[in-house]
């Protein structure tokens, strides 16, 4: 059982069959196809089940996951740390970001970064908070930001500076401007958040109602919108309000497109975590940006 097989089988699980892992991993089906055959054949069990044109794990193949998951991640990180053995102003640090968290804080980081080591590629990806966790569990990136904290047993968590949330509004909502005595004034407003997703507490949708339920309501109804930039627009077209980051509104609140209102006693925030893999590997470019990062958030 060697990483390449590893890593083939990790690939077919992940999109779901032969032809997008072989478009992934840039081989022929045929050899993908083989390389699973002879995996099962070494391990004397099925890893998947070949149902509704998919692959989908069996019982099997869900236990093998996790040790192949961190088999792969350790050859990245033996990788990695030859490749930067030398020097900290050269190599590469792979970083996973939630979408909203990609902001001017991010591009501030990103600028100062690349001045400071010109010879170092930051690869950038986005994604949810979940997702984020995926990725550095896997290896596939050193770094992530996300919200909340991650409790499983394989991740580290640094607490960052908590991001604040403010109730923004188009600049003609009736209430623009103005300050309230309790939220529970906007109990009936159209409010916009991510969708949520089953069993998942660190969607933005759970997160903007747990701060409802914290004041005592509970019956605050969502519109879902998925994207940050979408939220925006339909904010500034009046079409409803939003809990957003006071920096991802920050441009359109010096055009005037986009409005405030402010509520006594109400001034939530989302706990940020710079995340990375326990025991993983962190090569001096890595930590470097590691730094930068702590210093801007």
């Amino acid at each position: 059982m060697d990483s390449e097989a590893l890593a083939t089988f990790i690939a077919v699980h992940r999109d779901g069959g032969i032809s997008k892992a072989a478009a992934r991993l840039r081989r022929s089906q045929p050899a993908i196809s083989r390389r699973i055959a002879l995996l099962e054949q070494q391990l004397k069990m099925p890893l998947f089940d070949r149902a509704g044109g998919g692959f989908v794990l069996t019982e099997g193949g869900r236990m093998l996951l996790p040790f192949a998951e961190r088999s792969v991640a350790a050859l990245r990180d033996a990788t990695e740390a030859m490749a930067s053995f030398s020097a900290s102003n050269s190599g590469s640090v792979s970083v996973a970001v939630v979408g909203t968290l990609a902001d001017a804080k991010l591009t501030r980081v990103l600028k100062r970064f690349q001045r400071a080591a010109p010879g170092a590629e930051v690869k950038l990806q986005t994604a949810s908070s979940a997702e984020v966790s995926a990725l550095v569990r896997r290896g596939e990136a050193s770094i992530g930001l996300r919200y909340l904290k991650d409790t499983s047993a394989d991740i580290d968590n640094l607490a960052l500076k908590p991001e604040s949330l403010v109730v923004a509004c188009g600049s003609k909502h009736r209430l623009a401007g103005r300050r309230l005595r309790s939220i529970a004034a906007l109990r009936a407003e159209r409010w916009l958040a991510f969708p949520r997703r089953p069993a998942r507490l660190d969607d933005a949708e759970a997160i903007v109602a747990a701060h409802f339920v914290t004041h005592g309501i509970f019956d605050v109804a969502f519109t879902p919108v998925d994207s940050l930039t979408a939220h925006k627009r339909l904010v500034e077209a009046d079409y409803g309000i939003a809990l957003l980051s006071e920096s991802a509104i920050r441009e359109e609140r010096a055009r005037g497109t986009i409005a405030v209102i402010s509520v006594d006693g109400f001034k939530p925030t989302n706990a940020v975590m710079l995340i990375t893999r326990k025991r993983g590997y962190l090569g001096p470019v890595s930590r470097r940006f590691m730094d930068f990062v702590t210093r801007e958030f």
